[in-house]
């Protein structure tokens, strides 16, 4: 009777031992693919091109009005290397309808205004796919400061399969 209580424990330490170790490598592996998917989107070289027909950066600070996922300090912190220095701020003449901005001469959109480095202006483009999925417009805040507003471009034009740089999207299907 102790034989069978000491190998039912054995059996039992062993099938807990198991479930950690599969419960690890499942956690592993979903933090490896987070980190794949954060370096495919922001870092490598894969992906996004910046379009020739975009203006150079200014080598200077610029101003950047963010009102979406950029609202957030680790969010910022992966896409630009730094949190920046953010101070709220509004846009007047907007609301925000999804991930972009419609023109609204009664509303007004909450956010924060950043002040970059062109480096980190750079990695913003990159990040809002600039000349593929947004925009990026010189805009007035409410305290009178201008500041870069990234603007989706019409659904039209991003839907598309052959705007993707993505090897898949080069198929013709």
């Amino acid at each position: 009777m102790e034989v069978d209580i000491k190998s039912q424990r054995r059996k039992n330490h062993a099938i807990k031992s198991v479930w950690w170790i599969n419960g690890l490598i499942i956690l592993g592996l979903v933090a490896m693919g987070v980190a794949g998917w954060l370096w495919l989107s922001m870092l490598s070289p894969w992906f996004y091109d910046r379009p020739e027909s975009l203006a150079p950066i200014e080598n200077r600070q610029h101003n950047v009005f963010v009102y979406g996922t950029l609202r957030f300090a680790p969010v910022r912190w992966l896409v630009m290397g730094s949190t920046g220095t953010p101070e709220p701020a509004v846009l007047e003449g907007y609301r925000r309808e999804g991930l972009d901005l419609k023109a609204d001469d009664d509303a007004q959109v909450e956010g924060l205004r950043l002040e970059v480095s062109a480096d980190e202006l750079r990695r913003l483009d990159r990040y809002e796919r600039l000349g593929i999925r947004y925009q990026r417009d010189k805009l007035k805040l409410e305290d009178g400061t201008s500041a870069w507003v990234y603007r989706r471009f019409p659904e039209h034009e991003t839907s598309a399969l052959h705007q993707l740089k993505w090897p898949l999207a080069q198929l013709r299907l």
